[in-house]
């Protein structure tokens, strides 16, 4: 069976939404930073082997913004599921993590979403542990845009969440 959900990234500008999109979508990454503007929006059909399905995502870039309340509602209209986004070398985009989270589960309580640590490249595991208080309470995957690392299992795990 065919089936397409929309996918929305959102967080903060410079976490690797775009790029996390790109590594997955056309297995590319680029050093060159340009910011989103607006939205952007790409496609790539997978294959669920768990459930024998094939589904269509059709992903929302979102512009970055340090206040979630500023999103767009209209961008998030239709979302199948979230994927919020956040720089592991960067607190500021994570410390009203909480807070975020909290807003997008209060205004679409039965949308799956998946949290993102990127660049986990740049950063050690005992990095991580010290920051277990904030990253171990609500990352679900670790990341890494630029080496590849658990991007395409964030896609394909949000994606099984959405045909259950």
């Amino acid at each position: 069976m065919k089936i397409s959900k929309k996918i929305v990234l959102i967080g903060h500008f410079g976490v690797g939404k775009s790029s996390l999109i790109r590594r997955f979508v056309q297995d590319t990454f680029s050093e060159d930073y340009k910011v989103t503007i607006g939205v952007h929006v790409l496609k790539k059909e997978i294959s669920l082997p768990k459930s024998n399905n094939d589904i269509t995502l059709v992903i929302w870039d979102l512009e970055g913004n340090d206040d979630i309340t500023n999103t767009r509602p209209s961008y998030l209209l239709g979302t199948s599921g979230f994927l919020y986004v956040f720089d592991m070398t960067r607190p500021t985009t994570y410390e009203k993590l909480e807070f975020d989270l909290n807003y997008i589960k209060e205004r679409y309580p039965k949308i799956p979403m998946k949290v993102i640590g990127n660049k986990k490249d740049l950063v050690t595991n005992d990095f991580i542990k010290q920051n277990k208080e904030v990253f171990g309470r609500f990352t679900d995957f670790y990341t890494s845009a630029k080496t590849g690392k658990k991007v395409d299992d964030v896609f394909t795990n949000l994606a099984e969440a959405l045909i259950k």
